[in-house]
Order: C-alpha cells, then structure tokens, then sequence
C-alpha cells in the first residue's frame, strides 16, 4: 500500500502559475528574474498558509534553473530542477529562526554563506519565521544581510511583519501576502477533487473555504479531513456535521419567526442551537453575518459580497424580498449590541434571549412607529364648524392667537342661533406641541351659557414637585451602579442634589472635570431614571462648581455645599425653610 500524502503537500504548487491568489507577487518575481534584476534580500509576509515558504522555493529553484521559459518558469528538466524537486540540492538552505534564534546560529549562518555554490549560480538562504530571532541574533545579522557575497540571496519569511527591525526592513524587499479569495480556494479544491475522482457539492467547499480563514493550508487539511469522514462524496450536510457548523437552515427559521413576531417559536430555536452544543456568541454574531447577507442582497451591485455557494444565495435572494431594509438596520444594531454586552453579563443566555425578544417584536414597533398623528389646519379658512342644532351644539376649534396674552371675553365669545354665547379657550396647534412646547397644552373646552352670562374655565393646575420622591429617586440610582461603577456611585452619593421649587435639580460638583464626567456619563441617564420613578413629564438639572473658598475654609461637607449653593440662589434659603428641610443621617 502507497503511503498516504496529505493534499497539502501532494498538491503543493510547484511552479509560479501554479500559485493560488498572489498573481502580483508572482509576477514581480517572474519579471525580476526574466530580467536578471535579482535582489540580495527578500521579506514574505502575510498570514499563514498563503504561499509565502512555497514562492521562496519556487523562487529559489527558478533563479538556478539552466533553462528558465519566456514565462519565468523553471524547465523541470536540468540537473538544478532534478536535484531540487528530489530534495538533494545543496543550493537552497532553509532554516527555522523559531528554534535557531540564537547569536551562534547566526554566526553559522554567515560561515556557510562564504561557500559558493556547486550547481547554478546562486546559494539561496530562507529563512522561516524570522521575527522569532533574538534582538542580538538581528544584529549579528545585518553586516551579512547588507552586503553577502554575489551568489548569496536570503528570502526571509514572516507571519508577524511588525515584530521585525527597522534596520532588517530596510535591507530587504517586502513582499506582502494577501489572504486566499474564497473563489479562489473552491476553484483549487474542485481541480483536487477532480484528480482524486471525488464527488461534491458547491456548497460544502464553501463552508470548508470560509472555515479555512484565508489559509490554503487550512482548507485543504479540512478538506482531507471531511474525506475521510463523508468517503467519495462530498456533502453540505456532512461538512457541517464533522466541523460542527451551525446550519445556515437555523438563521433562515428565525428570521421566519421575526417576520412573524414568533417570539415563542425563537427562543425555542435558540435553546435547541444550544442543547446542540453551539455556543451563544457564536449564534448571535452568525446572525448578525446573516442579517449582514441579507441586506447586500437588497441591492444587485452589493449582491458580489456574499461569499456562500450558489444553492445558499438563491435562499437569500428569496428571504430578502420579504424583510425591509429598516429591519435589517435596527436587527444589526440589536446584534452588535448583545455582542458586546455578552461578555460582561452574568446571565449571558437571558443576553440572548432578550436580544432575540427586541428581534422579534421589531417589525411591530416599526409598524407603531410608522402610524402618524392627523394634523390639524392652523388656517382659520380651514377651521372645523358645528352644525347648530336645538339638542346640542358641536364644538368649534379655532386658531391659537400668535399673541402670548389672554384674549379678551367679548373676543372669545360668539353666538348661536338660539340666542346662547359659545365661550372658547384657544385651542394648541399639534405642531407646537410635537416640538416641545414648555407651556402644558390646555384642552379646548366649550361653554353654553345664556344670554349675558359668561361661565370661567379654571386652568389646570401645575402637579406639585416631591422633593422626597426626587431625592429617592436620586438615590435609588445610585445604589443601583454602586458595584459596576464605582466612580459614578461616589460622585452621585457625596454630591447630593438641591430641588427647587419648581422642580429643577441643582447638584454642586468640586471641580470641572467632575462636572464634564456628570455631564457626559450620567446626566441623561439620570434624568431618564428621575422620570420613570417619579412619573414627572420633564427633570432639569443644573450643575455648578465650587470654586475658591467659603468663610475661609474649603468646601468639602454637604452644609459647606448648600450654603455656597444658598449664597449663589437666596431661593435657596426660602425653600428650606418652607419645607423645612435637613439632610438625612
């Protein structure tokens, strides 16, 4: 039995054309030695299992080959090729700086180089991993890597570019590799299939191309790996079983659900993603990409972004047309959201969970958010008019006056067929009001009163302000993030406020840093929380910083702050006094 040869190194490109994905570098090289304009020194960087040792022994058979093509091909046929394809030239020199990184390994290095070659013209030195050398071996190795003799080239290699001397950088050529397409990795394994006599799907190479990461190595150890598993037939199915993929089938089902705002049916699906073993980052970023395929495949420019098979994509196609582009924004967001709160939760699948409740209810809000109010005519041409009639009288809404004072009684008043005198209050214009209007809307109210009597609308009255319920509220929040932000905690609990009669709240901070961190990190989570306690439409609170110092001392205790507090607002001391207010133990 013929011993086994893993497709890595069976299939292991022998020739520049033969190279997968790096056609730039390729053809530099080729040229460069089409034209005898060979360097002393090269640099190949980039990820691993890109062809950066296989272009340096590719490069190195080329440059001694006796025969090199027009294309800057080696022949394959010269003693040089010979002795290189059987392992036995004594031309190329491969070293592995991971476990020779020493100043002695480099000082045998630079002997050998002095030894001329035996065949060809030129002793070629690669050198793997070269960022693991030592500081001192570097060293030691720039006299040699400036100025080698004439028939001394050094190809170095390197998956941590960044790691290497400034100094080592310069003398060389820099070489970086990209990542293998996966189009390019599918179109590789299919010829390995074909030579092996395999069958397959499309869509399986795939998910062997995608798992690989932009590494040929990886991929074809993959692919070894799902044939020895699935036999001459390579399926989807048996690709993710043997990898243990998530299914694409799971990500098409809950966007099924969300569509249907299932909430039920999605945490089902999600509990039996987990009882399979998957883990939940991994779901929830998997349908961030999912969501990601779908929206490229709203528009037929961005449709080339997918990188799935052709059976997948025709499924995208299909859900694509059924979700709106706002879904797929708003579903990103959620995603992104729960990735980043995963790691720092305590109960990461309720995380999850409540992701995947917000997906689910997503396209309702929408549909809440979309339904607009009517608008009505501030023309007085356009003024709503009540038919009169014996039983009862319609109401009337006419224009707001553009002036802030109260409109006289003989102008509000008008008259009936019946002889009655309609009092109106001025109605609020919608706009306003949708803009923030500080003054409370009053309701637009009618009075059917008697000849010669007016009847007097009372204004509603203003809800009084809590001090209590404010303060509660202040320290509820508080304790609330006295653990996860301790920072916070000891600002807002040794800063304690001052509520004003009309409700606005004054905090006294020590210093403007401490004012520009309340600001930007706790104010308007503050005043979110203050209303949901305390039910108030709006909070206002103001910062002030103390600054020099009172009655000849610094203000650092809660009186020092409310009487620097009370010095700068007199209203201050009135308040206290008519609440009768101290502070708490």
């Amino acid at each position: 039995m013929d011993k086994y040869i893993v497709s890595a190194r069976k299939y292991r490109p022998a020739s520049f054309g033969d190279v997968i994905g790096q056609s730039s570098i390729t053809t530099t090289l080729k040229n460069s030695i089409l034209n005898n304009h060979l360097g002393h020194a090269y640099l190949f960087s980039g990820p691993r299992g890109v062809g950066k040792t296989t272009c340096a022994r590719i490069f190195a058979k080329t440059i001694n080959c006796f025969n090199i093509s027009d294309a800057g091909e080696a022949c394959n046929q010269c003693e040089s090729c010979q002795s290189f394809n059987e392992n036995r030239s004594y031309n190329i020199h491969e070293l592995d700086a991971a476990s020779n990184n020493s100043v002695d390994d480099i000082r045998t290095l630079t002997e050998q180089v002095r030894i001329p070659p035996q065949i060809g013209s030129y002793s070629i030195y690669i050198i793997d991993e070269v960022h693991m050398l030592s500081q001192a071996a570097f060293n030691a190795f720039l006299k040699t890597l400036e100025e080698p003799p004439r028939h001394a080239v050094f190809v170095l290699a390197t998956t941590e570019k960044h790691k290497i001397i400034p100094t080592i950088l310069s003398r060389c050529q820099i070489f970086d590799f990209n990542r293998i397409r996966i189009e390019d990795a599918v179109e590789y394994m299919k010829q390995i299939a074909l030579k092996e006599s395999l069958d397959y799907e499309e869509d399986a190479l795939h998910i062997i191309a995608q798992k690989a990461d932009g590494a040929m190595r990886d991929a074809l150890s993959i692919f070894d790996q799902v044939v020895s598993f699935a036999g001459e037939k390579i399926t989807y199915q048996d690709v993710i079983k043997n990898l243990n993929i998530l299914d694409y089938e799971y990500f098409f089902r809950l966007t099924s659900s969300m569509l249907e705002n299932n909430t039920a049916s999605a945490l089902l699906l999600f509990n039996e993603v987990l009882v399979k073993g998957f883990d939940a980052r991994n779901f929830i970023n998997g349908y961030a990409a999912h969501l990601r395929d779908l929206m490229v495949c709203k528009n037929p420019e961005t449709i080339q972004l997918m990188e799935v098979g052709a059976g997948i994509k025709e499924k995208y196609l299909s859900q694509s047309d059924q979700v709106s582009l706002p879904f797929l924004y708003a579903g990103l967001d959620i995603c992104n959201q729960a990735d980043i709160q995963f790691r720092s939760s305590r109960n990461q699948r309720l995380t999850i969970e409540l992701a995947l409740v917000k997906l689910a209810n997503l396209s309702e809000v929408q549909k809440k958010k979309s339904v607009t109010e009517p608008v009505v005519p501030a023309s007085s041409e356009q003024t709503l008019k009540a038919e009169p009639s014996a039983e009862t009288l319609q109401p009337t809404i006419a224009e707001p006056s553009a002036k802030p004072e109260q409109p006289l009684e003989s102008e509000n008043a008008e008259h009936n067929n019946n002889g009655s005198r309609v009092v109106r209050k001025p109605s609020i214009s919608i706009k306003e009001t949708l803009q923030g209007v500080s003054a409370e809307p009053e309701k637009v109210e009618e009075v059917v009163a008697s000849e010669g009597e007016v009847e007097s609308l009372p204004a509603q009255e203003k809800e009084a302000v809590d001090p209590d319920r404010i303060l509660n509220a202040w320290n509820d929040y508080a304790t609330s993030i006295e653990k996860s932000n301790p920072r916070i905690f000891s600002t807002l609990k040794y800063n304690r406020p001052v509520i004003k009669a009309d409700g606005t709240i004054m905090v006294l901070l020590n210093s403007e840093a401490q004012r520009d961190h309340f600001l930007q990190s706790i104010k308007s989570k503050m005043v979110g929380f203050i209303q949901n306690a305390t039910g108030m439409d709006s909070v206002e609170i103001m910062t002030e910083v103390a600054e020099g110092e009172q009655n000849g001392k610094k203000i650092y205790t809660e009186q020092d702050k409310l009487d620097f507090l009370m010095n700068k607002n007199p209203e201050l001391g009135h308040l206290k006094s008519l609440f009768n207010l101290d502070f708490d133990d």
